[in-house]
């Protein structure tokens, strides 16, 4: 990574996150130059045991913990809690992810923090309202926030995305907010903390701007904008998306995929017109791209300059020469596992520091503090 691109040398982080969230931000901080004190407890963060694992360090952990070092305490106890005291009265940015007004408990709230620190507090629901104090994870926020509602399968049924996006892009927004601190407390002269409140409830409604938006103003459901997108089956099994934004492109992806009546059937002037006659538009589509195989269609739809693609899996995206070329991933070797192939954060470059192990740097750490 470009050193140009690391400003934060010399700013230190207490992440007590667990899991994703809290985590991603942390990591990205340390990508940027931070000191980044991962605090764990005896058994280590979840994240440890999920997924490939081996020696205590599994593919989550380097994705989301590495350039950090980890320090080991027990909070349960009065030296751990006050070691955690001490490290959180050291630190410019203090992540935590308990329960409202755990942290404040463990010696790991604001009132133990530097005059000047910036507290990212990261939970479920928020710091306050009548369900902070509710368990929540991805898969709860996806739900609670109409993500899960827009999302109904083939079945009919209404499925989560399969990656954690809510707690990905709630690792985002902590970051850009922590940024944002970072900014403001640079350029302010009186010393003041500040408290970022950063919740799974919020980032997830924040995935849905748009549809949330339709949806209030029209006080009902809001039809999808541009039916007939979708992914389709091709005559080889595999999948190929497609989507529209333009009228235009509704009448080229007739030309393509050969369907000349439905160019000029009433039912299908519009965009609402297509959504309101959906199941027979969806047929005559699913009938179309069933002839012929995928890569013939994703060779004709992109040469007709129509917005499609296959649909990849990992592993597909890995080995494309797009990909590759543009060097979209880069190899992260880790000392338990060997090398785990990661995508570059976007915008920052690769970061190919390896996560640390469980209570790696504890004695390094806590003698540095004098603790």
């Amino acid at each position: 990574m470009d050193e140009a691109m690391r400003p934060y040398r010399g700013i230190r982080v207490l992440d007590a996150g667990q899991g994703i969230a809290g985590p991603y931000c942390g990591m990205m901080l340390a990508a940027c130059g931070a000191d980044v004190i991962k605090l764990e407890p005896a058994e280590g963060d979840w994240s440890r045991g999920l997924g490939s694992a081996k020696d205590g360090v599994s593919v989550m952990t380097v994705c989301f913990n590495r350039g950090k070092r980890s320090v080991v305490l027990d909070l349960k106890s009065d030296a751990g809690r006050a070691a955690a005291a001490k490290l959180a009265s050291q630190a410019d940015v203090l992540i935590e992810a308990f329960r409202p007004g755990v942290a404040a408990r463990i010696g790991l709230g604001p009132q133990n923090a530097k005059a000047d620190a910036v507290c990212l507090s990261i939970s479920g629901f928020g710091q306050s309202g009548p369900y902070r104090e509710r368990p929540c994870t991805d898969s709860v926020a996806q739900a609670f926030s109409g993500f899960v509602a827009l999302n109904a399968g083939a079945d009919g049924a209404p499925h989560k995305a399969g990656p954690f996006i809510v707690d990905m892009a709630t690792g985002i927004h902590a970051f850009a907010a922590v940024q944002v601190a970072l900014a403001a407390r640079a350029q302010d002269s009186t010393p003041r903390q500040r408290i970022i409140d950063m919740s799974l409830m919020a980032a997830a409604s924040n995935l849905l701007t748009h549809q949330i938006g339709e949806w209030g103003y029209q006080g009902t459901s809001a039809a999808p904008p541009n039916a007939p997108a979708g992914a389709y089956q091709a005559a080889d099994g595999a999948w190929v998306m497609i989507t529209l934004v333009r009228q235009a492109e509704w009448l080229t992806i007739c030309d393509v995929l050969d369907i000349p009546d439905a160019k000029v059937d009433p039912r299908f002037a519009s965009f609402p017109l297509r959504w309101e006659n959906r199941d027979a538009l969806y047929a005559i589509v699913r009938a179309a791209f069933a002839k012929r195989d995928s890569t013939h269609w994703v060779t004709q739809l992109q040469g007709a300059r129509l917005l499609a693609d296959r649909v990849n899996t990992p592993l597909d995206w890995l080995a494309n020469e797009h990909v590759v070329a543009y060097g979209a991933a880069s190899q992260v070797p880790q000392p338990q596992l060997g090398e785990v192939p990661l995508p570059m954060l976007p915008g920052l470059g690769h970061w190919r520091a390896p996560a640390p192990g469980l209570g790696e740097h504890t004695v390094q750490v806590l003698a540095e503090i004098g603790a």
